[in-house]
Parts: structure tokens; sequence; C-alpha cells
């Protein structure tokens, strides 16, 4: 493990809280060390309050804050003092411990404090910094864990036990580990948890911290060389196989679910062990990681036997918290299967990435595990007791709210600029997942864990074919589509016509229609709430204009096409309806230059222009997508076939 200090850009330790923010980055950044919000760290200092007497002070981590990006506001200030005297305390509910912490607090505006504070009180060092090390897992997740650790680090750390974490962690610690603190003790090791470092100031606690995990890889690494296992990143797949996994997984959690893939060599070489049945169903590596992963994957595909040997599970323990407890839904979140990788499902895409992440660690544990010995995780009893942990449920009963189209994915076409852009932006900020479809090849720069940008011409089968493929194994299948692409040629009489730009035009506003329709049929038929599909078509459609027969013509027979899917895909509970903008200037379509010249014609100025509307207001590609996210939505879940205008009103709709 690097020591990543740079004396040249950290601060001084003349500035401890400083210094903190800029080593748990450090850590942070770490993936081998924390993932996703893991660890925590603290400094302590003295302040003078405002009646002038010194304080004592704890800064500790804060819930919610990750260390990678930690800022000064993200430490919680706590007093020392009073956190040592809830040390005395022989038990404390961990809802009462955080209910302490809080009030312990010299700022109400800061952050809820790590779980794992009052060990950081415990320590008499002023800097203590904690960690999920990958290697120090390795040896820790052993049957002869803390003898290997103990050979390791001699007497370098303490060791400790398993506890739950929370206040038992901490009583454990208070009475054990101050004790065993030596003059060559440098930090504390927990058993299948973690490592703790402390130091007389940040930068002591943090090259302490690296050299510790550094003696732990060595060990891994002199012990036996990994195994020689050669692959291949996973294969393409049937992307109708994924989607009828991805509903049976959404079914199972009652709700809809995104399901991500994923199949690198290393992953490959995984899922192909021969004893992937029973080494996968060992455990995770953390008991935190159960809120994340859920105790064990799915090895293979049958999602329903999961589902009953997870009631199985919470019935088997549900009396071991003493009080009420609110089963969670009984969906795995993380698949293993020799063809398919390795999958990871999640309400949100950035919970299916959370989990990726945290299993593709794991079998980076596992692996160095078995190198040494035999990988073993806690009991399944230990593991449900951070499962259903009282600070957990209490989140549940508190709820929270969900978005419209949380675990939904929509695939919209022009998604790079004017309605379609919008329309995405629109079914993003509602919880979607979606995939973008342009032919500007700068949608493809467009990567975040809910938006896949896919650069296609939609008149080219093939490229459609592999945005959909891209699509499902990047989410799992697609509930929504909007096509909402089209071009506007130049005005032009019949006599006048180019049969090259009727032919273009066809072809981008209608044949790529029929192609994607044809296409996502069967997915939509898979969307677990229904699948909807809304054509953005035109008042051309219904009041065709002088000089526009290509553009008129084809967004008349979109309209068509989708009566005709409203028709035929209704007994598959896919809604299909049409929304019909007019006059939306905010869209490439019109420039400074255009809306000017159409204010002069009209002797309007080009505000005036804008409202040439009965209602005297203004359309633009927000409100046409605000429309088009309400009709994917249940407000309309009885309305197919519709044709809804969005044009201030206009005389000849009318």
């Amino acid at each position: 493990m690097r020591n990543a200090w740079d004396a040249a850009t950290a601060p001084p330790a003349s500035q401890p809280l400083e210094q903190l923010v800029y080593t748990s980055r450090l850590l942070g950044r770490e993936p081998a060390l924390v993932l996703h919000g893991g660890g925590n760290t603290s400094v302590k200092t003295t302040v003078t309050d405002l009646t002038g007497d010194a304080v004592d002070i704890l800064h500790v981590k804060g819930s919610g804050w990750d260390m990678a990006t930690i800022e000064a506001a993200g430490f919680a200030p706590l007093r020392l003092d009073r956190l040592r005297q809830l040390l005395t305390l022989d038990k404390l509910s961990d809802t009462d411990m955080m209910n302490e912490l809080r009030c312990a607090s010299v700022d109400a505006g800061a952050p809820d404090p790590s779980v794992e504070t009052l060990l950081h009180a415990l320590l008499p060092h002023t800097a203590v910094l904690h960690t999920h090390a990958d290697a120090l897992l390795a040896l820790t997740n052993q049957p002869g864990g803390a003898e290997i650790v103990e050979k390791v680090f001699g007497r370098s750390v303490v060791v400790v036990p398993y506890t739950m974490p929370g206040f038992d962690l901490a009583r454990r610690c208070a009475d054990t580990v101050p004790g065993q603190i030596g003059p060559t003790t440098v930090g504390v090791v927990l058993l299948h948890h973690g490592l703790f470092t402390f130091g007389a100031d940040v930068e002591e606690a943090y090259r302490r911290h690296i050299e510790l995990i550094s003696r732990a890889e060595q060990h891994l690494a002199e012990r036996r060389p990994p195994a020689v296992r050669t692959s291949q990143a996973a294969a393409p797949v049937d992307p109708l196989r994924l989607a009828r996994l991805r509903h049976e997984v959404s079914g199972a959690a009652g709700v809809p679910m995104l399901l991500t893939r994923h199949g690198d060599p290393e992953i490959q070489a995984f899922v192909s062990r021969p004893d992937l049945q029973e080494i996968a169903r060992r455990g995770p590596a953390t008991p935190d990681h159960v809120l994340r992963t859920k105790r064990i994957p799915l090895v293979g595909a049958d999602v329903a036997g999961y589902a009953r040997d997870y009631r199985r599970y919470f019935e088997e323990h549900r009396e071991r918290r003493g009080t009420a407890l609110t089963m969670l839904d009984p969906a795995p979140r993380v698949i293993l299967d020799p063809e398919l990788g390795l999958l990871t499902a999640g309400r949100r895409a950035k919970e299916a990435h959370v989990a990726y992440d945290i299993y593709r660690h794991t079998i980076d544990i596992i692996e160095l595990a078995e190198r040494i010995g035999t990988y073993r995780a806690l009991p399944a009893a230990d593991i449900f007791d951070v499962e259903y942990w009282e600070l957990e449920q209490a989140k549940l009963r508190r709820g929270r709210a969900v978005p419209d189209f949380a675990g939904e994915v929509a695939l919209v076409t022009g998604a790079a600029s004017g309605i379609g852009r919008a329309c995405a932006d629109a079914l993003r900020a509602r919880g979607a997942a979606v995939v973008g479809v342009d032919v500007d090849p700068g949608i493809a720069e467009l990567d975040e864990d809910d938006f896949l940008g896919a650069h296609a011409d939609v008149t080219d089968p093939e490229a459609i074919d592999s945005a959909v493929r891209r699509a499902v194994d990047r989410f799992g299948g697609i509930d929504m589509v909007v096509a909402a692409a089209g071009v506007f040629p130049r005005s032009r009489r019949l006599a006048e016509l180019d049969m090259s730009t009727w032919r273009r035009t066809m072809s981008v506003n209608v044949d790529s229609i029929a192609y994607l329709f044809s296409r996502l049929h069967p997915f939509l038929a898979l969307a677990p709430r229904g699948g909807r599909a809304v054509v953005v078509a035109s008042k051309n459609a219904p009041a065709p204009g002088p000089g526009a027969a290509p553009y008129s013509a084809s967004k008349a027979a979109a309209v068509q096409l989708a009566r005709v899917a409203a028709l035929e895909w209704a007994g598959d509970g896919i809604r299909v309806n049409v929304v019909h903008p007019d006059a939306v200037f905010d869209t490439g379509l019109w420039t400074d230059e255009i809306l000017q010249q159409r204010a002069r014609h009209y002797a309007m100025t080009v505000e005036e222009y804008k409202r040439r509307n009965l209602l005297h207001t203004e359309i633009t590609s927000a409100r046409v997508a605000d429309l088009v996210a309400v009709m994917c939505s249940d407000a309309f879940g009885a309305t197919t076939g519709a044709q809804i205008p969005i044009d201030g009103g206009n005389e000849r709709v009318i």
C-alpha cells in the first residue's frame, strides 16, 4: 500500500481538522481500504467556548459523508468528556446512544456522528483512523483469524473478537483494549470488521495505517501465489434473458428494480469456479455489507428459490432482536452466474453500482483469503443482527420519499438536444434511469450512474440493436420509450418536392419508430409496472401547413403507427400515447435569425411571436417534457391511444 502523504500539500499539524480532512480523503480514494461511505476518522482538539472555558472536542466523521470527498463540515464536533461518561455505562441501546451523541455536539448544524464514535473517544490518542482494508479482511476472515493477525502484526495491534457495531463494541473495547495497549501498539484489529490505527497526530496515524496494511499485503503475497485461472470477459447474452431475470427480481422485491451486468475476466474467472455455489454462500466480508448486498448472492437464476430461502432465514432469526421486525424484501442484490457473470440489483442505479463495488471487492477478499487458508464469514445470526439493526429498522419506520420512476428505465431518442434532451432530464429527475440515443457523437460522453449515452443513427437498425443491448446490460430492461428524434426539412411546395428529402424524412420520423417499436415490444411487455411509449409528433399531424409535406405526412404516419401499437399492445399492459407540440422555439431548429425573420413577417416582436397562440403562453422543451413524463406516470394509467396537444391552443387543431 503506497503512502500517499505529500508534505508539500498536506496541512500542518497545527491545523489538525484540516489535516484530518486531507488524510480522510487519502484513505477514501483508495477502494482497497474503504467503499461508499465506509470507514471513519477522528481527531481530538481543545477549543475555547463562548464563556471562555476550554473544552476538549472529538471531531469525528459524520454519517452520510464519503471519506473520498469529505470536507471540514462533514465532521461532528462532540464534547469528549460526555462521550467518555457514556463509556462507563453497562448497557445502552444504539438508538439512545445516537441520541446522546447528537446531544454531545457543540454544533446544532453538524451531521449525525458515526456509530463508532465511542470507540474513537475511548482511544486516548489524538488521531484515530478506521478502514475496512481488503488485505486485513483476508487475514481475519479465516477459521484461525486471530492467530494469523497476531503472527503478522505481533504486539503492534490489539486483537478484538467480532462484536456487533455500536455500543456493544465500544463497551467491549473499553473493557479489554486499554489494558493491552503497550509501548509498541499502534492499532486495533477488529476481527471480521477492520483496522483502527492511532497516533500523536494525523500524519502518524496515517503512516501507521499504511504500514500495517502493507504488512498484511506482504504476508498474503509471500504465502502462496494466486491460482492460475485464465478467463475472458463474459460473452454477450440474449438481452431478453436479462430482462426476464430483472422482471423476476422486481417481482420478488415488490417494486421495479434495476439490474446491472458486469463480466470482466476476473469476475468471469470467479463465477466459473467449480466451488462457486459453496464459496459464494459463505457470507459477506464485513457485516455492514449486508445492508447493500444481502447476506449471500443468488447463484444461478432461481429468484423464487432465493426469496423462499430468505424468508426462511428471516423466520429463523427474527426473535434474536427481542422486538417486532419489519422483513426486508427477499429479492437478491447480487447474482452470480457462469454465463451471465456478476449482476447487481438496486432501486436506483447508484444502489446497483454500490452493490457491484462491494461484491467486486468481496471477490478479491475471498481470493486473497483462499491463498492462505479458507475464507470464512461470520455466522448467519451475526449478519442478521446487522441487517435488522434497530437503527436500520428505525429508518424503515420513518420511510422516505421514493421518486415516481425509481427502478425503471426509459429509452429516449433524440436525447442530445431539444425536446429529447428535456424528456431525458425530466424522466431522470423523477427517478428513472435513462438511455439517451442520438446521432450526435457527443451523447456518448454522457455516462453517469443513471444515464447511458448511446451514439446511434435511429435509421440504422444495427446501431439501434446495439443501443438496446447496451441499455439492457446496463439497467436490465426498458420500461418506457420516448420517440423524440426527428427532422424538419427546409420548406418546399409539393411542386418542388425532392424525393430524397421525402425519403430521408420518412426514414427518421416514421421508419425508425416502426423499427424501434418492433424491437422494444418484448422488453416493454416485461416492464414491472407496465410498458409505456410516447411518440413526440407535431401540430402538423392534425393541422398540416403548406410547404411541409414531408414533415406533416411523416408525423401523421407516426401517429397512425402509435394508434396501431396502442391497439396491439394493450393486452400486454403497454400504453402508447402521442404528444403534439407546436412552436417550441428553444430547439436547434430555431436560431435567433429565423425567429426574428418570422416575427417580422407577422409584424410582431420575438416575444409576441413565441406566444402566438390562444393562451398567449410560451411552449418550451421543458414544458413538453413535463407532459411526456406525466403521460408515463400513473396519472395516465388508464389512457392509451390518446393524442395530447401542447401548443397553447391552436384554432386549427381545436
